[in-house]
């Protein structure tokens, strides 16, 4: 008998071999598109339809696949996403054409191009001292309408209980909400240099993503297979701070969180990191990670899947590691699918691993290249 998308990811997370890897596209901004290799798809698909934007956010760039392409794609899962406060998108709807869209965070995003925004807009770049952040005009996420639509979206894909469910909400990275409300540069060095008003402006953010993933979660009931996380701690070839940096500050932050995910939840923990982070998997398989993503083969010691297999497959499922630098975007469909071919023979036996791309497919990715890799899963 045929087993279903959701039964086939289900066996894929609890270290089983399903009839094939499981496909996870669209469900997220790090499992998504953009807007250039979707219109080319859907006009080489015959597909007609609006377009959306994940998290109704144009500016963050990531559409939200029409049902059709999702299907055509394969996509094993589908997502559950949270927004923002309502009072958000109606500020954004009146500001003036091209101005920055800011958020109820300060963090904004600038218009570089026509039709391409990049957060450059820092609300707190030059904070150092703890009083700072207690003066900080914070969000509310207590606001209803982040939420609003969660309990019935999660509920009408478990009664068709066809797809996988990830919850997916925004916002939620304690480390990438630092570097968004003073700067990459400004907090780096605050946490080496002001280690006691970095890490109390990390607990903050952390007490703050706590109470609206709670609320996502409550939302969703029971019906979440997957909750996605996450914070970008790696570069191409190394890690963005020390591993006892790491250790020291931002891994107890980490494990507080995924223990009180996990006290709501019995969905598999789907944590998110860009680059190298190879030396830190031992950690987060120790504070309760399930499933990583995205696996980013053309950084360091994460392009050695043999050794990835070896060492962390009996306890972690992979999700990602179709290459997005080199590959989809430069590579003839033949060589995608031979990669394809390849991450699966290697990721692939004894369960535990999830098909996707590196993190969005990018602008550059031809559509043929996107067919090419779901294809090649058959």
């Amino acid at each position: 008998m045929p087993i279903s998308p959701r039964e086939r990811v289900q066996l894929a997370i609890n270290h089983q071999e399903p009839d094939r890897v499981p496909i996870i596209l669209g469900t997220s901004n790090t499992t998504g598109m953009k807007v250039r290799p979707y219109r080319g798809l859907k006009k080489m698909l015959g597909i007609e339809s609006p377009e959306r934007w994940l998290y109704d956010w144009p500016e963050l760039g990531t559409i939200q696949p029409d049902e059709a392409v999702l299907r055509r794609l394969r996509s094993d899962a589908r997502g559950v996403h949270d927004r923002f406060a309502a009072h958000v998108y109606e500020r954004a709807r009146l500001r003036p054409e091209h101005s920055p869209f800011i958020d109820d965070w300060g963090i904004g995003q600038s218009e570089i191009e026509p039709g391409v925004w990049f957060p450059g807009v820092h609300p707190m770049p030059e904070a150092k001292t703890l009083a700072e952040i207690e003066n900080f005009p914070w969000p509310d996420m207590d606001d209803p309408s982040r939420v609003a639509h969660v309990q019935a979206e999660a509920a009408r894909l478990a009664q068709e209980n066809e797809f996988a469910i990830i919850g997916t909400p925004w916002l939620l990275f304690p480390l990438e909400r630092a570097f968004a409300l003073q700067g990459m540069d400004k907090f780096l060095l605050n946490m080496a240099l002001e280690p006691e008003f970095a890490e109390a402006l990390l607990k903050k953010i952390a007490s703050l993503c706590k109470t609206l993933i709670g609320h996502f979660l409550d939302a969703a009931g029971d019906n979440l297979d997957i909750i996605k996380i996450g914070d970008d701690i790696g570069t191409q070839n190394s890690l963005l701070m020390s591993p006892k940096m790491y250790r020291r500050i931002l891994k107890p932050i980490h494990a507080d969180y995924i223990a009180h995910i996990k006290s709501k939840t019995k969905a598999k923990i789907f944590f998110h990191t860009d680059g190298d982070v190879f030396d830190l998997i031992p950690d987060f398989i120790e504070i309760g990670v399930d499933i990583l993503n995205p696996i980013q083969t053309s950084a360091g010691k994460m392009s050695n899947l043999v050794e990835l297999k070896k060492r962390f497959g009996e306890q972690l499922s992979f999700c990602g590691a179709v290459d997005t630098h080199h590959i989809l975007p430069n590579g003839t469909p033949q060589q995608v699918r031979d990669e394809v071919r390849r991450v699966i023979e290697i990721l692939a036996p004894g369960g535990g691993y999830l098909l996707s791309s590196v993190h969005t497919i990018a602008e550059e990715v031809p559509p043929e290249n996107i067919l090419a890799m779901v294809d090649a899963v058959e």
